[in-house]
């Protein structure tokens, strides 16, 4: 049906998208142009109609019942180019997955139909990686999962990820898993973690550092169940208790805490899986007072269909504040569920936003 403003076009609120040529709006409406006898999406780049041409629509069909013909400019009948990019690079990473070796990146490009170039910055601008680090960090949540297994040996795990030799994997296997695999499958057997529980306004914070960065920021109101988290997470690692330098690191996150604008930059020790490291990628892009819907960090990261799993993925997250997972909210605004409070979620966003 013809959505004809009931006042001029200029004056109607979806002008100023038209305007701004916003990619934002896309979807919500359409506008045809009586000129030309075509219709677009907000952000097509055509010159700018005089408002007099211009009604508005509901979906693409109305505008064709109304006798305009799709855009060959904007293609407004066809998946936004954003959504296209999105699939190409969601069924890429699939192959990626699937594939026992590494497929180099002319073989990639291939199948995604563009330049080796055009491939990895459009690659790396939507997971948040290279090809070459989405694949690393594919093989690492297998190993993890198969190490995982009480009934899988090492061998048996570094074959059951992809790895068609120990020499290939134990290149990389400090790289991977922060330890070796032994140490990992025993629950981090050796590994030397430090850590330090502070206070901030916002309750008790915990630091833990491995020899790779930061391997987790815990908050809550009891000191002693943060330390037991800690000790959950690494059951046979040995836990440190921070000297005065130690201390130094805990007070930076405490402030950044306090006041969001002094920015965190810390080296991470992030231990999960490649859809959970692309996903707290994507946290980490989200700019400080800014936030952003379950279902764009879905989109973000080529996989629009995900929306649970990038909630489950920001409730994994083991490193707040660093990765802030406290940016992400429901797609009414509403601030839903958050690992560590609610409350805490709130006054975090608050402070960012000044």
């Amino acid at each position: 049906m013809l959505d004809r403003a009931p006042v001029p076009a200029d004056r109607d609120p979806r002008w100023q998208s038209v305007v701004t040529h916003d990619r934002a709006a896309d979807g919500s409406f359409y506008y045809s142009v009586a000129s030309t006898g075509v219709y677009c999406r907000p952000s097509c780049p055509s010159r700018q109609p005089k408002p007099e041409n211009v009604a508005y629509h509901l979906t693409c069909e109305d505008a064709e019942r109304a006798g305009f013909r799709p855009c060959k400019r904007c293609k407004p009948n066809e998946p936004a180019l954003a959504e296209r990019h999105a699939a190409t690079i969601a069924r890429i990473c699939r192959m990626i997955e699937a594939s026992e070796e590494v497929p180099n990146l002319d073989e990639l490009a291939g199948k995604a139909g563009l330049s080796r170039y055009h491939f990895h910055r459009l690659f790396k601008s939507i997971t948040g990686l290279t090809p070459g680090a989405y694949s690393r960090a594919h093989r690492a949540g297998r190993v993890r999962t198969e190490l995982a297994r009480p009934d899988t040996s090492v061998t048996s795990a570094i074959y059951a990820a992809g790895f068609n030799s120990h020499s290939r994997f134990y290149e990389t296997s400090e790289k991977l898993l922060g330890m070796t695999p032994r140490d990992f499958k025993r629950g981090g057997t050796n590994a030397d973690i430090r850590f330090a529980v502070g206070q901030s306004s916002l309750g008790a914070i915990l630091v833990a550092q491995s020899e790779r960065g930061i391997c987790a920021i815990l908050m809550g109101d009891d000191p002693d169940a943060l330390t037991r988290e800690l000790q959950d997470r690494f059951p046979k690692a040995n836990l440190i208790g921070g000297d005065a330098q130690f201390e130094k690191l805990v007070a930076r996150v405490i402030g950044f805490v306090e006041a969001p604008a002094l920015g965190l930059d810390l080296p991470l020790d992030l231990r999960g899986t490649a859809f959970q490291r692309r996903v707290w990628q994507a946290l980490r892009d989200i700019p400080a007072g800014k936030t952003a819907t379950y279902a764009e960090i879905a989109q973000r990261i080529g996989a629009p269909k995900s929306v649970r799993a990038v909630g489950a993925a920001c409730g994994a997250n083991p490193v707040a504040i660093a990765v802030p997972c406290h940016r992400v909210v429901r797609t009414d605004g509403g601030l839903s569920s958050y690992r560590w409070g609610v409350e805490k979620k709130r006054a975090l966003l608050d402070r960012e936003r000044g």
